[in-house]
């Protein structure tokens, strides 16, 4: 398989060139466990109500479907035409996440359960061949269409809990291939548990991070805020030599959210340290560049250019590291030796542009980092 990659196209954020490869160390397909089940669209919708079936956990997709798309995907099923097969994937409680079909579900389930008071979630337009249906919604349908929307039979391929999580991303990532597919922290979201999910979005949501990213993150629809705490968290707890035992940045950045989730591994209260470290190296990230922090500004140049993962992952982690009297002194001149690294050391402005998930240019990113901040101290 080529490799691909997925860009995500955010005035605020620059685009990430992180790239899917194929995996150097194939799974054993014995570890598989995808089984193939048939649901009545009123189980998926009971299920939606009770809890049982999750079709957007914690995350909104880029694109929502407008009132036409709709309507015809409701007259599709009026019309009894074979909806394509779904993606879910079920945790260790028998609770399952959509993984392929979000908009699909939402959409029927939000025409059957919406606003009761309104008689449906949306009246139906865009029809094309049942115009008898037009412009009405749910509960003002006959009871035959209505019969026939619970009684249509879905299929739904479902990712069972005993997969691993390294196989369960790979899999979302070969799945997720049209439409809007889910960014790398989305399928990352996805096959993780409570506490990590919960961890990140606690730091996403604290003041220094609003501070130090201008708000512009907040809630971010594909995700980034996360994918940026867990870039912190994974070279805070690792540090860079860690990196070099990776794979790629895909399994290094999957490998920390499993550790996030196991109490054992990174304990109650090292999630406090981290926490303190993040806000730090955010505060002094915000001190030093102001409304330019993790942002390229090279001397010379004083437009405001979108946020950049690299620089995030190495200010946050590099500040948060130094003496925070002696950053907070020497400000300025942090702030000079960095923007003039963003000028003219080629080899730094590489490292934070291109092929940024390379071994090289972490290394190499991290130690100009160390580098400006050191020897404005020292001067």
């Amino acid at each position: 398989m080529v490799a691909e990659t997925f860009v995500d196209n955010d005035p605020d954020v620059e685009p990430d060139d992180v790239v899917f490869h194929d995996i150097e160390h194939p799974w054993d397909p014995e570890d598989i466990r995808v089984s193939t089940r048939s649901f009545s669209l009123r189980n998926i919708i009971d299920m939606i109500t009770e809890g049982g079936l999750d079709l957007a956990p914690d995350f909104q997709r880029l694109h929502v479907w407008g009132p036409v798309q709709k309507g015809q995907l409701i007259e599709s099923v009026l019309l009894q035409i074979p909806l394509p097969a779904f993606y879910f994937a079920e945790d260790a409680d028998g609770v399952m996440q959509v993984v392929d079909g979000v908009q699909r579900l939402s959409t029927i389930n939000d025409f059957v359960t919406g606003d009761s008071k309104r008689g449906g979630g949306f009246p139906l337009i865009g029809v094309e061949y049942l115009s008898d249906v037009k412009g009405k919604r749910f509960n003002d349908l006959p009871a035959v269409w209505k019969r026939r929307i619970h009684n249509t039979q879905i299929v739904a391929h479902v990712i069972e809990p005993s997969t691993p999580a390294a196989v369960m991303y790979d899999i979302f990532r070969r799945i997720n291939t049209g439409g809007t597919p889910l960014m790398a922290q989305e399928i990352r979201h996805c096959v993780s548990k409570q506490r990590s999910r919960a961890f990140l979005k606690e730091l996403a949501t604290t003041t220094a991070f609003d501070n130090a990213t201008p708000e512009v993150l907040k809630n971010h629809r594909r995700m980034v805020d996360r994918e940026l705490a867990l870039r912190f968290v994974a070279f805070w707890y690792r540090g860079p030599d860690g990196y070099l035992r990776s794979d790629s940045l895909e399994s290094f950045l999957l490998r920390v959210t499993q550790s996030l989730d196991d109490k054992l591994d990174i304990a109650d209260l090292a999630l406090v340290d981290i926490r303190s470290a993040f806000e730090r190296g955010l505060t002094l990230a915000h001190e030093v560049f102001g409304g330019h922090a993790f942002r390229k500004w090279p001397a010379g140049v004083d437009r405001l250019a979108p946020i950049n993962r690299a620089l995030f992952e190495t200010w946050t982690v590099e500040l948060a590291r130094a003496d925070q009297a002696a950053v907070r002194e020497n400000a300025e001149k942090i702030r000079d030796f960095a923007r003039q690294g963003m000028a003219s050391d080629t080899n730094y402005i590489a490292s934070i542009s291109s092929g940024t998930g390379a071994v090289s240019s972490v290394q190499m990113r991290f130690e100009k980092t160390r580098e400006f901040i050191q020897l404005a101290i020292e001067r």
